[in-house]
Formats: C-alpha cells, structure tokens, sequence
C-alpha cells in the first residue's frame, strides 16, 4: 500500500475542481491547471478534499496511486500559491535584467545571454545577481530554472556561476607552489 497515496489531498479555498472523464481540473487563482489519471489512479472529489484509490491491487497500480496524489497536491498549490526556485549570480561583472520578455544575461562571455521567458512563467530580478523564478507548474518552473544555471553552472574553484540559492558548492583547493 502507498503511504503517500493513502493521504487526502485538502482544497483550499478558492481553489474549484472538475472531473471531466480522467482528467482533474483545478481553477484557482493563478490559473487553472490539469492532470490525466490515465490508468494511474481514481479518484473521489468531496467538498475540501480529493481522494484517490488504485485501480488494482496490482504492484504497477500501487506505484502509480502515489505519483497520482503527489501530481494532483503539486497541481492544487499550483494554482494556489504557485512554486518558486531563486538562483543566485557570483562572479564579477556577473549580472541579470529583465526587458521586457527576456532575460538577459551577461556572464562573462563576449555577448550577453537572452533567454526568452515562457508563457505562465515570471522571472523577477530584484537585484543584479538574484533572479526569481514563478509559475504555476512545477515542473516548468524547475526546468526554465534548470536551463538558466546551464548557461554557467558554478565552478568549484571560485564558485562562479550560476547557483541555486539553497546549493553549496564543494570548493577545491587551488593549484599549490
């Protein structure tokens, strides 16, 4: 039995779901969002909480129930409260700006970076070296995050880069006399 999808996932308030076949639509306030059960998992809508069962009792099913609940969770914060990832810039003469639709980059290379911000995210630079990552997606949010570090991932040296703001980088030590 999954534990994970043993749990209930709540509904806030403001947040509306729909059964429409096998898929589970949420409408919030930052948007609405969707979720194929596809043999995956069924599930029971009740008035704060959704429910969702196995199809069978079958290995296979049982795996699936828990990715099932975990992607409709991530679907109701979603459009709730959102997700954030921040990256933070080191280096000198490092720094970030959005204009507009994009966001450029100068990372020390002879030409600055634009990167051009998909829809349903938003991307914040409060200061030069720290940018802010928002969207509704999960997923979308941590891969638009993930190919902004691939620009210049940090470097163990000095630690110039591009970096998560919760990572660390394992510094080594310099070339010795």
């Amino acid at each position: 039995m999954s534990r994970i999808g043993k749990l209930p996932v709540p509904i806030p308030s403001g947040v509306t779901f729909e059964m429409v076949g096998e898929m589970l639509r949420a409408k919030g306030k930052l948007g609405e969002r969707s979720v194929t059960l596809g043999g995956m998992a069924s599930a029971k809508i009740e008035s704060d909480k959704v429910t969702l069962s196995p199809l069978s009792d079958s290995k296979q099913s049982q795996m699936r129930w828990g990715t099932a609940r975990a992607l409709v969770r991530n679907m109701v914060q979603g459009v709730s409260q959102g997700f954030t990832r921040n990256l933070e810039i080191n280096g000198v003469g490092y720094r970030a700006a959005v204009q507009g639709n994009k966001l450029t980059l100068q990372l020390g290379f002879s030409h600055d970076v634009n990167y051009a911000i998909p829809e349903g995210i938003t991307i914040r630079c409060d200061k030069p070296t720290a940018i802010s990552i928002t969207g509704a997606d999960k997923q979308r949010v941590g891969q638009v995050a993930a190919e902004i570090r691939a620009f210049r991932k940090p470097e163990p040296y000095k630690g110039k880069g591009i970096k998560h703001a919760t990572e660390t980088i394992r510094r080594k030590e310099g070339k010795k006399k």
